[in-house]
């Protein structure tokens, strides 16, 4: 039988030799030297050591029912503004004040909310929450940074600058709303998720009663531009007072919905079918109708020569009837029996 092990008390570890701190090279240590330890390398300091005091947060989520482009154009943003959170998809019967309630979970003061109707139609909240003021858009000519492939690259992260029309400064509703883009759209400064460069630029410009948004990379220092989107165009719907509703501040007198737009291209494609079918009905009744008759004109027979009156004659015998000949040496012998035979009766 084996031997039982006698249970021995546990011996205790020895303890691990801290670590010496290195001591500093002497000064006639160099690299190459004889006797110079291995070289150490310090970490320089991070190049933003300001504070992060703007503490702004913008919620990017949307509706259930959007189609591919909006996802990626959602996920583009997101992308572009690194003090952005996203949420899940809410459901469409859910009332739109339930998004401050949403934003307040998530720690947002800011929130960009994509409305899909129709599964055609979308529509673009910016808001401030709780408070207000809200404003509602909608989106066309949407363009997502893969659908461009422009050649460009800006970093990740990188905080953006904001170029705005001058007519934002002249209307009352463009100034709330340029005060809205910068506080939604800026990045905040010394962001722990930004970085601090700034290599590409946002820009807003009003054309045609609509907010076009572009954004383009500085490529050169002498500020050339390299558009790389993604790339939208904005049609203010209204502006209201309150988050996601309340009284009205403004409205758009120039914007026309999806749906009267729609509409009026059915009946514009109407009523040419129906000229056309008009125009087949008049040509088919003139083709039936009796024909008109014109009136002699008497200015037709001015150019016309009376021709010269002809005494009538009366023929009473009968013509000969001439002979069907292919033949043209048989007919001359034809021809020359007959003058015989006249001859002959003559004398």
């Amino acid at each position: 039988a084996a031997a039982k092990r006698k249970r021995e008390a546990p011996t205790a570890r020895p303890k691990k030799r801290a670590k010496a701190a290195p001591s500093a090279p002497p000064p006639d240590a160099r690299p190459g030297a004889e006797g110079a330890g291995p070289q150490e390398y310090s970490i320089p300091p991070p190049v933003s050591q300001g504070k992060w005091k703007n503490k702004e947060r913008v919620l990017i989520f949307s509706s259930r029912g959007i189609n591919f482009r909006t996802r990626h154009l959602m996920q583009d943003l997101r992308t572009l503004m690194p003090h952005s959170k996203a949420d899940t998809k809410m459901d469409r019967k859910d009332q739109l004040f339930v998004i401050n309630e949403v934003c307040e979970m998530k720690n947002c003061s800011k929130c960009i909310f994509f409305e899909a109707k129709k599964k055609q139609d979308l529509y673009m909240w910016l808001s401030n929450t709780p408070q207000g003021p809200s404003a509602k858009f909608l989106v066309q000519n949407v363009h997502t940074l893969a659908e461009l492939k422009m050649t460009g690259n800006c970093l990740r992260g990188s905080r953006p600058l904001l170029s705005f029309d001058p007519t934002f400064d002249k209307e009352p509703h463009y100034a709330l709303l340029k005060e809205l883009f910068i506080q939604i759209f800026s990045t905040p400064q010394y962001h722990p998720k930004s970085q601090p460069f700034v290599d590409h630029v946002f820009t807003f410009t009003v054309t045609d009663e609509r907010i076009w948004f572009r954004n383009y990379q500085i490529i050169e220092e002498d500020a050339s531009l390299v558009e790389i989107g993604p790339r939208f165009v904005l049609n203010l719907i209204k502006i209201f007072q309150g988050s996601f509703g309340g009284p009205t501040l403004y409205e758009n007198p120039h914007y026309q919905s999806p749906n009267m737009h729609r509409r009026l291209i059915r009946l514009s494609v109407a009523a040419k079918l129906r000229e056309k079918q008009q125009v087949k009905e008049v040509q088919i009744i003139k083709k039936k109708g009796s024909k008109v008759l014109i009136e002699e004109d008497p200015t037709e027979v001015v150019f016309e020569t009376p021709a010269e009156e002809k005494p009538v004659e009366i023929q009473l015998v009968k013509p000969e009837s001439k002979p069907i000949v292919k033949d043209k040496k048989k007919l001359r012998k034809i021809q020359r029996k007959k003058q015989k035979k006249l001859f002959r009766t003559e004398a």
